[in-house]
């Protein structure tokens, strides 16, 4: 299936494309004919990304600078792509998550990651729906969900409220905007490795034991796994699946209660206070 012209002439926009999951994603759909935008908060991190994909793989690929808690960002970003024609699928990946005991949290730490991921998602999906909807051009959307949405999870609180709204956002607009040829899909990861998303969730070894153990095939998740189910998803293969989750986990959540509960429940205090930012 995954021929090198599987996404041949689609124009995929990424958020949060400059690393991780994003980066891996950029990578594959790159190497499988898209043409492929990603933006991040940081221009250095995209642009770099960009030209490092463009030198290794070649192909079409550009990165831009765009906060996307903002319409005032969104918006100009998604004109100045249309102006060249239609995207043809938008993957909403940027996120923000942390490891906290909920009653310790901020209001900013709420407002932070919620923004990000539940009003991202929300500022991105309506930039491009309301523009193929208007044209009626079909599109498709990847949402980049987590194992707890629906099922909530202690000690990332923030994140399992934004994520829950998130899939009700799919699953609702997968109902009312699929019959007007724009379909919704999201995957589900489990815990997948990668800079950013260890150093603040799992930081020490202790706790990827944990984790580890409580996963039924003992591993962790490659990018390389994600990447090839989000290229089958938004590809035309896929085409009848929509406003469906893809558990990628391992089994993880079958094996019982959210890791994040399960580890947060036997953390010491002095393990949380090891986690707490540092006071500059």
């Amino acid at each position: 299936m995954f021929t090198n012209d599987l996404l041949k002439s689609k124009r995929i926009l990424i958020t949060g494309g400059g690393t991780g999951i994003g980066r891996a994603m950029a990578e594959r759909f790159l190497q499988l004919g898209a043409t492929v935008y990603i933006c991040g908060r940081r221009r250095e991190v995209v642009e770099k990304t960009a030209a490092e994909l463009s030198a290794s793989i070649g192909g079409t690929i550009e990165g831009f600078a765009c906060d996307v808690r903002y319409p005032e960002d969104v918006e100009p970003l998604i004109e100045q792509l249309w102006a060249k024609g239609p995207l043809d699928v938008l993957v909403n990946n940027a996120a923000g998550n942390f490891l906290a005991r909920t009653e310790e949290l901020s209001a900013h730490a709420f407002e932070a990651v919620i923004g990000i991921v539940l009003k991202g998602t929300i500022n991105m999906t309506l930039a491009c729906g309301r523009r193929w909807l208007a044209a009626k051009n079909k599109g498709v959307v990847l949402n980049i969900a987590t194992t707890y949405a629906d099922t909530g999870s202690a000690y990332v609180v923030p994140s399992a409220v934004a994520k829950a709204g998130v899939v009700a956002l799919m699953r609702s607009l997968a109902v009312e905007w699929g019959g007007r040829g724009i379909r919704f899909v999201a995957i589900a990861p489990g815990a997948i490795r990668t800079e950013g998303a260890f150093s603040r969730l799992l930081p020490t070894p202790a706790l990827e034991k944990m984790l580890l153990d409580h996963n039924p095939l003992h591993r962790l998740g490659t990018l390389e796994e994600i990447a090839n189910l989000g290229a089958f998803l938004i590809s035309d293969q896929a085409g009848y699946i929509n406003g469906e989750m893809v558990y990628m986990d391992g089994g993880e959540m079958l094996a019982g209660a959210s890791t994040f509960s399960l580890m947060g429940r036997q953390m010491p205090d002095a393990a949380w206070e090891m986690m707490k930012p540092k006071k500059k």
